[in-house]
């Protein structure tokens, strides 16, 4: 028979769940889609963060004083020093084969959303993408119809893997103490199927697009690349990012990098300016979640008024510059 110590001692092993998040990082420095998956991972377990890449000691440090986060875990190889999913992959499946992790959590972010289906094919399981809320162990909620409903979710699988959309948690923020830091040594299946050419990458000055505070975009009604300028010029006196419209992004008028909506980024900026777009359902799903939004369009029916906090019913060529005038004036 079993004592009342024994039978707690047996109940607290029982409930003992781990949780494991796989860090985005650049090897030098920690990615911001990390910190809401970190969030996300703590309502779930203990949190456990794994970091894999080539040198990136310096970001498991990083992650070590992270609030939430027990134990980081560091694979250092050459073949991860670029994140590729197809190494990332057999790395991760193979490791949530030897330890006992309930969930496997990333960044529902190109490179989160790349790897999680690689993973789930090699384990055998179904992966659940931009996670929006963690209702239990099993249930979760995720944006359906390009966000024009939200699904209740419940997993049968004996390892949850989830993709968690980053606008939807707070950012884990630095703790009072440090976690553990482990080196592992995991071997994977050697990637034949790709190698890394090279990285093009736009710099600039500007704040990035998934993490600004203000974001101005800019729709097809610009009609050309060079007066989508204007949006740029706007976003510079607000000290924000620039986005775009998918219709913009594919007339020309702006990089592909800039584009929020289903198939660009999901942003949820202080501040959200929306001109000279109309607002269809694909961009929407990417910039509702947006604290304050402004529009600025000529047609009073367009669609983007209805999710608006303030419209502006004017023509942009003459709202923007003036605009863009007052507010040069006012840092003066």
């Amino acid at each position: 028979m079993l004592t009342r110590q024994a039978r707690r001692c047996f109940s607290s092993s029982a409930v003992l769940r781990k949780t494991l998040v796989l860090a985005e990082h650049t090897n030098a420095a920690l990615v911001d889609s990390t910190l809401p998956a970190i969030t996300a991972a703590a309502k779930l377990g203990d949190v456990e963060v794994l970091v894999a890449g080539k040198n990136c000691k310096g970001v498991a440090e990083q992650v070590s004083k992270l609030e939430g986060v027990k134990k980081v875990l560091v694979a250092e190889n050459p073949a991860y020093e670029h994140g590729l999913a197809e190494d990332l992959a057999p790395l991760v499946a193979n490791f949530s084969k030897k330890e006992e992790y309930t969930h496997i959590l990333a960044p529902a972010s190109a490179w989160g959303k790349n790897l999680t289906p690689r993973i789930a094919g090699i384990l055998d399981i179904t992966a659940l993408s931009d996670v929006i809320s963690i209702e239990g162990q099993d249930t979760f909620k995720r944006p359906i119809y390009a966000g024009n409903a939200i699904a209740t979710v419940q997993s049968g699988e004996k390892l949850k893997l989830l993709t968690v959309r980053t606008t939807a948690f707070e950012k884990a923020k630095e703790g009072s103490s440090s976690a553990e830091v482990k080196e592992i040594s995991v071997e994977g299946d050697a990637n034949t199927k790709s190698t890394w050419v090279e990285e093009m990458q736009q710099k600039s000055e500007r704040p990035d697009l998934t993490s600004a505070n203000i974001v101005v975009s800019g729709g097809r009604a610009l009609k050309s690349k060079e007066n989508f300028k204007l949006i740029e010029d706007l976003a510079d006196k607000l000290g924000g990012a620039v986005g775009a419209s998918r219709a913009a992004v594919d007339a020309g008028y702006a990089p592909n990098e800039w584009q929020v909506g289903q198939t660009g980024k999901v942003v949820a900026p202080q501040l959200y300016l929306a001109v000279g777009i109309s607002g269809q359902i694909q961009h929407l799903a990417g910039m509702k979640d947006s604290k304050l939004i402004v529009a600025i369009n000529n047609a009073a029916d367009a669609p983007i008024f209805q999710v608006s906090d303030y419209g502006l019913v004017q023509d942009l060529f003459q709202a923007v510059p003036e605009l863009t005038k007052e507010l040069e004036k006012a840092k003066q």
